[in-house]
């Protein structure tokens, strides 16, 4: 059981009475709180960061630079990425790598010019940027380029060239120009795939779907080993795996070895290739139910923070991100906010490296003194400000909230009281109180949730009082099943007729594979969970479980 501190004090409902007075007077609590155990812990890591976790330094070292034309072995094994659109940039990505299951890739420690191509056309016909990165190997060969002048909604192909080599074409798009009433915005959102649990025929089918944006909300990869076989996927003995893959990632070497693995997957390469993503991490890109600076196990915060470090180095080297997301040692600023004209706002959280501990050992447990202590946090004093004031400042007609864990209450049981989860927002109840608080008071009318995380798909309607279902309905959350995670799954699990009781603002549940599908209008949103009927082999049919609409204005879920 982790260390932790327990206030025991009734739950507080002075928000309801004093939103603003209540809510600052919370926040500046939580934040002492975190700001004290930040200090410890980080300062406790410090010293033990400069030679556990092999980190670079912030500037890339001015290492001596290999001649392309030398690379005999196509670099670019591992695809390429966009992301973060905004009205005139787009982040453009690869990493170098003609040998992808050897630590360096096979490219030592030296630095390799590369060449990138932005064109209107997918053939390179009409050429409008281009321009030389540098793949250094402190950043695992690495390319994030963040290509400025483009044109607000508009679609792009690039690619890029090193030596003789040429990578696979990407396609990417801008987001509207500011302050433009787009009509209609389509997105798909995934999380949670484990690769030894099954093929990304999701992402198979994703890569041909008409979107214009994938959210990935959390569990881009697993920290556990992976056997020779690939688990579910069942290798022959003539496409094992390398010994490498069958332990947990702990070292930066060891995450960069894991992605590497997991973007050999082809339908992944495709997906990144069609769509630009815009990603957030949940806990097993660095280890399974980490909060903050506590690891799941009893290794002290001094100890794990090396390891976060090193995690969070390898998810920026091989994601779609800024440079503003470059982490420094065990600290990344991940939430971000995105734009789509007036239609939609984006308010992309991280719901890990700021939260309190989770109450009751991380049991299912009722609600009590512990999880309900008003000073508790999912997301942090900042980061919950940053949200509000975002919120307060939007003039989108739509605000989507693209996050981890569930939002919504969701009960286990149908006595009471009732388990919940103390991973999710179940578990830091009063964190929850203050975000409600915040989206009402700022008059959020058309309010989105996005969920990964639970291995199904939900659909919620997101209640001013979860134990009243005549209350006030405040917006909806909805739960992308897993791509892979959780193996096959089933459309109506053990639990179904259960959870569907005991949570009446519960509207779908679904336990396949797949993705949710997104259309925001100026009406209303349509929400179409995709689901496959098998993983643990190749190639199954996409299906449309259950759809949804959701009217501007008016939240609430009906069937489509």
């Amino acid at each position: 059981m982790r260390g932790r501190q327990i206030v025991r004090t009734g739950r507080h409902s002075l928000l309801s009475q004093h939103p603003f007075s209540a809510h600052d007077a919370v926040l500046r609590a939580a934040a002492r709180h975190i700001d004290r155990r930040r200090f410890l812990t980080v300062a406790a890591a410090a010293a033990t960061l400069a030679f556990t976790t092999n980190q670079p330094a912030r500037g890339a070292a001015a290492a001596p630079e290999l001649d392309a034309a030398r690379i005999s072995d196509d670099p670019f094994t591992l695809g390429v990425a966009s992301g973060d659109p905004l009205p005139d940039s787009v982040v453009l990505w690869t990493r170098l790598a003609p040998t992808p299951f050897e630590p360096d890739g096979g490219l030592g420690e030296q630095r390799v010019s590369v060449q990138w191509e932005v064109a209107l056309d997918e053939n390179f016909g009409i050429v409008v940027k281009q321009g030389t990165a540098l793949a250094h190997a402190e950043y695992g060969h690495s390319v994030h380029v963040d290509v400025q002048g483009l044109l607000p909604g508009t679609v792009y192909h690039y690619r890029f060239r090193t030596g003789a080599w040429i990578s696979p074409t990407g396609r990417t798009r801008t987001a509207p120009e500011q302050g433009l009433d787009a009509s209609t915005l389509r997105f798909a959102a995934v999380s949670c795939q484990a690769y030894h649990d099954g093929y990304y025929t999701a992402y198979q089918h994703l890569a041909q779907d008409d979107v214009d944006l994938v959210l990935h909300l959390g569990d881009y990869l697993y920290e556990y080993p992976v056997n020779a076989a690939g688990g579910e996927r069942r290798y022959t003995a003539a496409a094992q795996l390398p010994d490498v893959f069958d332990r947990e990632t702990m070292t930066l070497a060891d995450y960069r070895l894991r992605y590497a693995l997991y973007k050999s997957d082809p339908d992944l390469r495709a997906a990144h290739a069609a769509h630009p993503f815009v990603v957030t991490w949940d806990d097993h890109e660095t280890e399974n139910n980490y909060a903050a600076s506590f690891p799941e196990s009893d290794v002290p915060p001094e100890q794990f923070l090396p390891r976060r470090a090193a995690a969070y180095r390898a998810y920026w080297e091989n994601q779609p991100l800024r440079a503003a997301q470059l982490p420094q040692g065990p600290d990344m600023r991940l939430y971000r906010r995105l734009q789509w004209g007036t239609l939609a706002q984006f308010d992309v959280l991280d719901t890990r490296q700021y939260r309190s501990d989770q109450a009751y050992a991380d049991k299912p447990h009722a609600p009590g003194l512990e999880s309900d202590d008003p000073a508790r946090t999912l997301t942090g004093a900042e980061q919950e400000r940053w949200l509000i004031d975002g919120w307060r400042a939007s003039t989108a007609l739509w605000n989507v909230m693209p996050q981890q864990v569930c939002f919504s209450q969701r009960k286990f049981d149908l006595t009471e009281p009732s388990r919940v989860s103390m991973d999710a927002w179940d578990g830091y109840r009063a964190s929850r109180e203050r975000i409600v608080a915040g989206a009402k008071a700022a008059g959020v009318d058309n309010w989105l949730v996005l969920t990964g995380d639970v291995h199904v798909g939900y659909a919620f309607d997101i209640k001013d009082d979860f134990d009243d279902p005549a209350s006030r309905t405040l917006g909806t959350e909805l739960t992308s099943t897993s791509v892979a995670s959780g193996k096959d799954g089933a459309e109506k699990p053990a639990n179904w007729d259960r959870y569907m009781t005991a949570n009446p603002h519960l509207k779908f549940y679904n336990g396949q594979r797949g993705y949710v599908r997104v259309e925001l209008g100026r009406q209303a949103a349509r929400a179409d969970f995709k689901t496959v009927s098998s993983v643990t082999t190749p190639g199954a049919a996409l299906t449309t479980s259950g759809s949804f609409v959701t009217e501007a204005g008016a939240p609430g879920l009906e069937p489509a």
